[in-house]
């Protein structure tokens, strides 16, 4: 990106890992990431039920992010994800910030999150958080088919 962007002056490009960024405690007025979150979630089978090992690096990526913020200082995620999956990972009280969502598109869709750090999260957002770490939120399983009761295919006369 350095040799790609070279005539841009002014522009530096840092290489590091996200779970241990190496800026002091409040240097950033703004934080943008589009599509960083959802590659390290690209492992998931299940957006409802993300592993331990993914929450955990997610959890660790935006504790990071909370603390180089400014306060007042906002982080933008663009993604695809829709609320009901990522406000679930966003929305804790640990990081510090307020969640607002915003999507842009017609049946394709971007999502927009905004979190500005320093401010509460809504009543909405702390009720959820409450219920995932309590994990007492109701999970839906659907079948969409019952399972067949017969070998059929060794009955077909092909």
């Amino acid at each position: 990106m350095a040799r790609r962007h070279a005539d841009c002056p002014g522009m530096r490009w840092l290489k590091m890992d996200a779970r241990h960024l190496a800026f002091s405690e409040g240097t950033f007025e703004v934080v943008l990431e589009k599509g960083t979150l959802d590659a390290m979630m690209v492992e998931e089978k299940d957006p409802w039920s993300v592993s331990a090992e993914t929450a955990g690096l997610l959890q660790q990526v935006l504790k990071e992010i909370s603390r180089v913020l400014k306060p007042g200082g906002r982080f933008i995620s663009i993604t695809f994800a829709q609320p009901h999956f990522r406000r679930r990972l966003l929305a804790r009280r640990e990081y510090g910030w307020s969640v607002q969502t915003h999507s842009y598109g017609v049946g394709f869709q971007y999502f927009l999150y905004v979190l500005t750090k320093g401010e509460t999260l809504n009543p909405e957002d702390q009720a959820l958080e409450d219920r995932l770490m309590e994990d007492k939120e109701p999970r839906t399983v659907v079948h969409l088919q019952e399972p067949d009761s017969e070998d059929f295919l060794s009955r077909i006369g092909i």
